[in-house]
């Protein structure tokens, strides 16, 4: 049974490593999920977020939630394109469309999710269908990649179906209803094309009774028998036989029961109560707190630990139960429950974090943004079945007579070691248990119909070879990039010297002059593996992927000396920004050019792939290196040591004008009432051409201005009907008609369409 756990370890880190599959990583409780995440950080090469569906979950996981790296708001997703007024007048609801223009990705949430390769997401049977859109929506967006699922990035999903469910009202719903069979993950539009390596941990280490464990699996998959009810009873006591009972926690369904049994015990004992306060520091708001910021305590109290020990000495676990032998000013001396070991409580650090890329290596890390300090305890005598979830008992009083939801009794039961330690405060009855049909159903159809994981393995790795040979050698996303960059940056940064003013589109020159080279490359290459001239193709690979880093960091040299010419300038934050995400796509993909020579032959080979640290700290130290090359350089140029801003001066305003504060829009109104073209105000007031077409889209608004003075009436016509068409997505019209429309004049004929 080791060996096929292994395997299955083995297979979920080849999977990650060696293949772009979406990925669903469950088992039963205690089978090492959780275990498989820590270590995680040492078995992959691929860059990564850790994301949960809450808070609490979050902190578990050592990572984020998802709504504040994706910038989400609170609500349901609708995934489609239309406004969400046209399915409901409820303002809980968004869409691609709001999503897309309301609630947008601030710079540095995108930095990070640009250089992601794999996406994490823990605790997924809480993870609605909805939300998983909604990344998918993002990721794509980012990426600039609309054709393949996440933008192209991995996903693995971690968890278990027949623990907590997703959680939507009944409202919502009615109007989900529309666009999803159930809220469960699976569900999600962005998986129905992908599909999903379904990976099942098959060894449970919590549960070492086979029959105890046959029942758990009967209970989780909807198949328990008579015969295991009447078994499970058998555990039945009755108050007076409970109140005789020690150590035990009662594991009951509903918040307000344990809570109010904790106060209860916890007034009936006749020591002092102690209060001890957390110290928070920095950003870590209250719906993260792991336990309540004051903890009160007596001498006597049942108590359970809800951390593991960060010593490295394990002398508490998470669901490690003890009793409070004594305090003594800030002393609390306990006594561990099983082994009477006393031990001194000392105080643990939780961490509230969020992925950035540092400024120094344009490298993706964790930050910590807070802190909560406090005794890694909480009272004991009662638990809810819910923040149970992940923990591991010896002893427990189950209370499960009111269980509401689906699951319920599994997890309950699930949380102990053993029969042994088993008491049930009220009789199982038959009504209560409930699996979730859709997830034991789908559970059996991808069971049934998947085929075995080495198969599945082989086929999913050479498509990821495939995809590793396109991908290395397309610098498409690069191109849009600049492309984007040379049209929606700051405009107003006209640069007096020739050389800067030239920096940028001679590098999108340079890289675009590469795409028909690269396009036959890719031919070439896929030629050669579909032949099976495995060392052709590598020496090959080799040559080709030495060259083509060449290239790239010649341009990413000179980028960077833009760039540091450009920070001797105020007022070039918005520009920078945008040269950083340029610089972090050129990075990453200088990481894919050398990684590549390594995984292609690892992967058929069958070889084991690392995290190739290496790369990573060859390609950081490039970084410095070229960053300080290009800082010293900018610094000893003497053609910035004139005191010049580098920057074009404006034309001065017109003596007719008086410009007042705030009154900027209405002068360039003023210019479009007197017949003046884009090109004439933006030359008399000294701005870009973008910028006039942003104030008099404000203008048509408004009511201020004409849009006929500056558009003809079929260009108004033309426009109006692809706005309809494609739903008010500006960017997706730019898309599809490259370079025939600006985005001012997008913006100027939407505005005019949607006045009052």
């Amino acid at each position: 049974m080791e060996t096929e756990t292994t395997d299955r370890l083995e297979l979920a880190a080849h999977f990650i490593n060696s293949t772009n599959s979406p990925i669903f990583l469950t088992g039963k409780a205690g089978t090492g999920k959780t275990t498989f995440l820590r270590n995680l950080a040492d078995l992959t090469h691929k860059s990564y977020v850790i994301l949960a569906p809450t808070g609490i979950a979050a902190l578990h996981a050592k990572g984020v939630t998802i709504h504040s790296q994706f910038l989400l708001p609170f609500g349901s997703f609708l995934p489609t394109r239309e406004p969400e007024g046209n399915f409901t007048n409820s303002g809980s609801f968004f869409t691609q469309y709001s999503l897309g223009r309301k609630h947008t990705l601030n710079s540095s949430r995108k930095k990070v999710l640009q250089s992601v390769e794999l996406l994490i997401i823990d605790e997924v049977s809480m993870l609605r269908a909805d939300i998983l859109d909604a990344i998918d929506y993002r990721m794509k967006s980012v990426k600039r990649n609309f054709e393949e699922p996440f933008g192209g990035v991995q996903i693995l999903l971690i968890g278990d179906l027949f623990q907590l469910p997703p959680i939507v009202k009944d409202y919502e719903w009615q109007v989900l209803g529309k666009f999803y069979k159930s809220m469960h993950f699976f569900e999600a539009k962005a998986l129905q094309n992908s599909g999903l390596v379904y990976l099942e941990l098959n060894k449970i280490f919590r549960q070492k009774d086979d029959q105890f464990i046959n029942i758990l699996n009967n209970l989780r998959e909807n198949k328990t028998t008579q015969a295991d009810i009447d078994f499970l009873n058998r555990f039945f006591k009755t108050e007076e036989e409970i109140l005789k009972l020690k150590d035990n926690i009662i594991i009951t369904t509903h918040n307000n029961k344990a809570e109010a049994h904790n106060q209860r015990e916890l007034a009936l004992l006749k020591s002092k109560s102690h209060f001890f306060e957390a110290i928070v520091e920095k950003d870590f708001p209250e719906n993260l707190y792991p336990i309540p910021k004051t903890l009160e305590l007596k001498e006597g109290a049942q108590i359970m630990f809800i951390k593991n020990d960060s010593s490295g000495f394990s002398e508490f676990f998470n669901g490690k139960m003890a009793t409070v032998k004594s305090i003594e000013e800030d002393e609390i001396k306990v006594t561990m429950t099983g082994n009477n070991v006393e031990y001194i409580l000392k105080k643990e650090l939780w961490e509230n974090k969020r992925y950035v890329i540092k400024d120094e290596t344009k490298e993706l890390q964790e930050e910590v943004i807070g802190t909560f300090e406090q005794y890694p305890i909480k009272l004991a005598w009662a638990v809810t079945v819910h923040k149970s979830q992940g923990l591991t008992f010896d002893k427990a009083i189950i209370d499960i007579g009111q269980a509401f939801a689906p699951g319920q009794v599994y997890v309950a039961l699930s949380r102990l070691r053993s029969l042994d330690g088993l008491t049930l405060k009220s009789r199982i009855q038959s009504h209560i248990i409930s699996a979730d049909r859709d997830a034991v159903n789908f559970t059996q159809g991808t069971t049934t119909n998947q085929a075995p994981l080495k198969d599945l393995l082989t086929q999913s790795q050479k498509l990821y070879i495939q995809k590793l040979l396109i991908k290395t050698f397309d610098f498409g996303e690069i191109i849009e990039n600049f492309h984007a960059f040379l049209k929606y940056s700051d405009n107003s940064m006209e640069f007096e010297d020739q050389e800067m003013q030239k920096a940028i589109p001679e590098i999108h020159q340079s890289i675009s002059d590469e795409d028909s080279n690269t396009y036959k490359f890719q031919r070439q290459l896929l030629h050669l593996l579909q032949t099976n001239e495995e060392n052709h193709l590598m020496d090959r690979l080799e040559k080709g992927s030495e060259y083509y880093f060449k290239l790239l960091k010649g341009l990413l040299q000179k980028l960077m000396l833009h760039a540091a010419e450009v920070e001797r300038f105020s007022k070039t934050k918005i520009y920078l920004e945008g040269l950083a995400e340029i610089e972090i796509i050129l990075l990453k993909k200088l990481s894919e050019l050398q990684k590549v020579t390594f995984l292609i032959p690892a992967i058929l080979n069958g070889e084991e792939i690392g995290k190739m640290e290496s790369i990573n700290r060859n390609l950081i130290q490039l970084r410095i290196s070229l960053a300080q090359e290009a800082k010293q350089a900018a610094k000893d140029n003497p053609k910035f040591a004139s005191g010049k801003t580098g920057r074009k001066k404006k034309k001065a305003e017109s003596p007719n004008i008086k410009l007042e504060k705030g009154e900027t829009y209405e002068i360039t109104y003023t210019l479009s009432q007197e017949g003046k073209s884009f090109s004439e105000i933006a030359a008399y007031r000294g701005l870009a051409e973008s910028t006039i077409k942003s104030h008099l889209a404000r203008g048509i608004t408004a009511g201020k201005v004409d849009i006929f003075n500056h558009l003809s009436d079929e260009l108004v016509k033309e426009i109006s009907v692809l706005i309809e068409i494609e739903n008010g997505e500006l960017g997706i019209i730019r898309e599809k008609h490259p370079g025939k429309y600006d985005f001012g004049t997008l913006r100027m004929v939407f505005a005019h369409i949607t006045r009052d």
